[in-house]
């Protein structure tokens, strides 16, 4: 618990002001230093009854978010006025006005796009998380320093989250999880990524982290060793031949370590690639890269190589600016090894990202450099459209916040560059908006191939139309590039609005029918009903017959007697005032006052919830309860689709636990890949059957070429039973790869 002693909080917080100037005094002149002096009075006088979570001073915060900026990201000084100032005009008395007065219009613009968006919320059509994050976006082409503190910002909040209840605490990591990250990974800020990721990971998946973690500490000794006896002879081979170098190591990420657990089905002991050495050489920019290829060349005479490992990101670089050699040989010891090459200059915008660029490139702090600009130019199509909700806008920009490029080709030669994963419909989108309106398929390589097909590196790609061809809504489960997921639906809407006033008549007909005021009121309570995002959607699904006479009279009937929500109503206080609303109204204004813990009976004949089908959640798994019409699914909290919706509906979490019930059992997938040979399926029966004493309701097996990959379906009682029986199918002989569907 913490204690309140004034007089030690003043010291610590002059103490951390000092630590902060001594981060940039040696970059800062008189007057700079002045202007953040004068931030920090600021913001110290208008925090100065505030307090966080943990009980210290709120000044603490914006201290931390601007140490950070300055000694993590190399930001100058007025980032720091401004990460000092970044809560002032949303927690206090404080104005934008009063910022530019008191400092200068390019702090208070900063200032402006750190700040949230205020008084905006609707549970049915709108997300406050979804909205803050677009307005963020949208500052980006102003001045690129608003992203990098807002970084920081949540870095600092990640680090602090314990405080939290552990509802925010999901909302909180779900949303770092799903933007936050893959913002850091594109800007090339690879030590917020890791660490960004990592805290969610903490919260999202508490069970897997620790465990990762704890193997981690207890492997740390004997990883040193195979590091030193690893990098002895390499060090001597460089020092002969003349290098200025250093060599250092870094763990993977708990989170990219789990992640390659759960896509190879492995367990932690048999991933060869947790730590990787990185060779960084002191060499002059011009010739770097020969230094590196130099470098290469004589681990490469040291080692085999494994092939298919080799990266080079020297001749072409990542979108987000990255650039070394990979390679992965095979140590003495018998354990492949990850060897990174790169000079100083490299290694900085590595771990720094855009923020080193400013140090290396001819580019004014807060400005644009080449490769951002290119890819902001792309976000900008979404951004530009009136009709793209917050959370269409959230969705499109994190399927377009990957790094990874492909180069393709026109008939006549021409190099296109698009987006990892771009289907032949995104080239042409990419090519001429008509030449995308108007695809039906296309030759890839000379061979006729469909408009959803991947195309991949070199592809030479020639585009098939016809006059008859129309986008349908599945095109965009097709497409990744900004361009051609804005065009599509253009045509989409353009094409649903011409059924506008014929919709509208026809929904007018069904609410006289069932003697319904036809008015806007009651047009728009339809709407939120359906979940539909325009009127142009609902008349144009009118229309199409997929609004009906009965949907109508769902929607406004009186009678809930049958609704599964009125479970709810023990674990979840009824509100007497609220009897004019609808019942999954009642639900969300009672959730809201009171976010209790809702216990999840194992009798799923009874309670009103679902176990959702995307992850299967059994007992013994951390689970969260999300809001639905009609019902609360329960998944996982590391499901993905799980995570997809907290990072945008923070206020449709449930917390939920398991009541100890062993009676039930649940049914559970596991996927199987190893070396066929006689025998193997009666033991994996026996396994299950005997040993086990498990019900199994299928199991499917193919072999070819004396590989196997097959899956089972098992009834069982809850998740450590699941990886305990996991952790059994791994060692008969010949299994390689044993993972939970």
């Amino acid at each position: 618990m913490y204690i309140v002693d004034e007089e030690l909080e003043r010291k610590e917080i002059l103490s951390r002001y000092k630590k902060l100037i001594s981060t940039v005094s040696d970059r800062a002149t008189k007057e700079e230093k002045l202007m953040i002096r004068k931030a920090f009075t600021v913001a110290r006088n208008a925090h100065a009854q505030a307090r966080r979570r943990t009980g210290e001073p709120y000044i603490y915060h914006p201290l931390e978010v601007a140490r950070i900026a300055s000694a993590d990201l190399g930001l100058g000084p007025t980032a720091i006025v401004c990460a000092l100032l970044h809560d002032v005009v949303e927690d206090t008395e404080y104005t934008l006005e009063d910022i530019e007065n008191i400092f200068n219009k390019k702090v208070a613009q900063i200032v402006d796009g750190l700040t949230k968006i205020q008084d905006i919320f609707d549970y049915d059509t709108q997300s406050i998380q979804s909205e803050n994050f677009k307005k963020l976006i949208v500052t980006i082409g102003d001045d690129v320093r608003v992203i990098l503190l807002k970084l920081c910002d949540r870095l600092h909040n990640m680090r602090t989250l314990d405080a939290m209840s552990e509802k925010k605490q999901l909302k909180i990591a779900s949303e770092t999880q799903f933007l936050y990250v893959p913002l850091a990974h594109r800007l090339g800020l690879y030590k917020f990524k890791s660490e960004l990721e990592d805290l969610a990971t903490k919260y999202i998946n508490p069970k897997d982290y620790y465990t990762i973690a704890d193997k981690l500490k207890d492997t740390e000794e004997d990883r040193k060793k195979f590091i030193s006896d690893f990098c002895k002879p390499i060090r001597e081979k460089l020092k002969e031949k003349g290098f200025d170098f250093t060599i250092s190591y870094r763990v993977k990420s708990i989170t990219s370590i789990l992640g390659k657990m759960e896509k190879k089905g492995v367990k932690f002991e048999e991933i060869y690639d947790i730590f990787a050495i990185r060779i960084i050489l002191n060499t002059p920019q011009e010739v770097e890269k020969e230094t590196c290829y130099s470098v290469y060349s004589l681990i490469s005479g040291m080692y085999e190589q494994r092939a298919d490992r080799f990266r080079d990101w020297l001749t072409k670089p990542k979108s987000n600016g990255y650039e070394a050699l990979h390679t992965t040989v095979m140590s003495k010891q018998g354990k492949w090894v990850e060897i990174q090459i790169r000079s100083m200059r490299m290694d900085e915008i590595a771990e720094k990202g855009l923020a080193a660029h400013y140090k290396y490139k001819e580019v004014e702090e807060g400005a644009l450099d080449e490769n951002l600009d290119s890819w902001l130019s792309s976000i900008r199509d979404l951004l530009d459209n009136p009709t793209t909700s917050a959370i269409d806008f959230v969705n499109d920009f994190k399927m377009n916040i990957v790094t990874d490029e492909i180069t393709v080709f026109t008939p006549k030669g021409k190099s296109i560059s698009l987006t990892f994963g771009s289907s032949v419909l995104d080239f042409a989108f990419n090519i001429d908006v008509s030449l995308g309106l108007s695809c039906i398929g296309a030759k890839v390589n000379y061979k006729v191939v469909p408009i959803d097909y991947k195309l991949h590196n070199a592809d030479q790609v020639e585009i098939i139309t016809s006059s008859i061809a129309r986008p349908e809504e599945k095109w965009l489960q097709y497409v990744r590039t900004p361009k051609a997921i804005q065009e599509i639906r253009k045509a989409i809407d353009s094409y649903k609005s011409m059924f506008y006033s014929v919709g509208e008549d026809k929904l007018r007909e069904i609410f006289e029918h069932n003697k319904i005021t036809f008015d806007q009121t009651n047009v728009e309570i339809l709407r939120k009903y359906m979940g539909i995002e325009s009127l142009t959607d609902l008349y144009y699904k009118v229309f199409n017959d997929e609004i009906d006479n009965y949907l109508v009279q769902s929607c406004f009937s009186k009678d809930e007697k049958n609704s599964s929500w009125i479970f709810l109503k023990n674990p979840l206080k009824t509100n007497k005032d609220s009897k004019n609303n609808t019942l999954s109204e009642q639900i969300r204004e009672q959730i809201q006052e009171n976010p209790e813990k809702l216990l999840m009976n194992q009798d799923i004949e009874s309670l009103p919830y679902v176990t959702a089908k995307c992850c299967n959640p059994l007992p013994g798994d951390d689970i969260v309860g999300l809001i639905r019409e009609g019902s609360i699914e329960v998944h996982r909290t590391s499901c993905k689709k799980a995570v997809d919706e907290m990072s945008k509906h923070g206020n449709h979490i449930i917390k939920a636990k398991w009541r100890e019930n062993e009676k039930i059992t649940f049914l559970a997938g596991i996927k199987i890949q190893g070396i066929d040979r006689k025998g193997l399926l009666q033991e994996l029966a026996r396994v299950i059957s005997e040993i086990w004493n498990l019900n199994m309701r299928s199991l499917a097996m193919e072999s070819s070429e004396g590989v196997f990959e097959g899956t089972m379906m098992v009834y069982i009682s809850n998740a450590d039973s699941l990886n305990s029986l996991m952790d059994n199918i791994r060692k008969i002989d010949g299994i390689e790869s044993v993972k939970r569907m």
